[in-house]
């Protein structure tokens, strides 16, 4: 099945150039989808890939209808080649068929990880640059008042889990934390 997919971004854009193009092509099932601002799950997407089977043919009037950046465009891709469909852009003249068509992939996908490497080593040269002017990462520490007074309540039998955790605002995971490293600490089996 030749199914076709069409996406606007905003209400200023129509979706007329993009369907024109489409019939031309020709297909047997069309998934419209308007105006999906910054959400990255896209109902209509989502449908797309809910739909597809292996041997089918995925089309669209331009690759940039696919998805907001390169990754997620390439994602998409790779996940329809690996269910066995075959994706076309009109535009670009891509067609994942042919030799032509899987080279220009394959090169988009070098390009999409080469700025995968790049965006990681500047967010580890941005991290290192702030640790050297003493700004403080990750998640702040939390008050060691907090985790005696929890660690307490605790003690005390009187108070469930939930209540320590609401009562004293802190995460039921660090609340379990610190009692098992009190237990390793103390040797105990409480």
């Amino acid at each position: 099945m030749r199914i076709a997919y069409a996406r606007v971004s905003t209400d200023e854009q129509l979706l007329d150039r993009q369907l024109e193009a489409l019939n031309k092509y020709g297909y047997d099932r069309l998934i419209k989808e308007k105006y999906t601002g910054t959400k990255k799950d896209r109902a209509g997407l989502t449908q797309l890939m809910d739909t597809v089977r292996e041997g089918d043919t995925v089309i669209v009037e331009a690759i940039s209808r696919l998805g907001r950046n390169t990754l997620d465009i390439l994602t998409t891709v790779e996940e329809l080649n690996t269910m066995g469909v075959t994706f076309v852009s009109l535009k670009e003249n891509m067609d994942t068929s042919t030799p032509t068509g899987k080279a220009m992939f394959s090169m988009m996908a070098v390009i999409s990880q080469l700025e995968r490497d790049l965006i990681a080593e500047r967010t580890k040269e941005g991290l290192a640059s702030a640790k050297k002017r003493g700004v403080k990462l990750g998640r702040p520490q939390l008050d060691n008042d907090k985790i005696r007074v929890a660690l307490q309540m605790y003690d005390s039998g009187e108070y469930s889990i939930k209540d320590i955790v609401s009562q004293v605002g802190i995460s039921q995971g660090k609340l379990y934390k610190e009692i098992n490293k009190r237990k390793l600490q103390e040797g105990t089996t409480r």
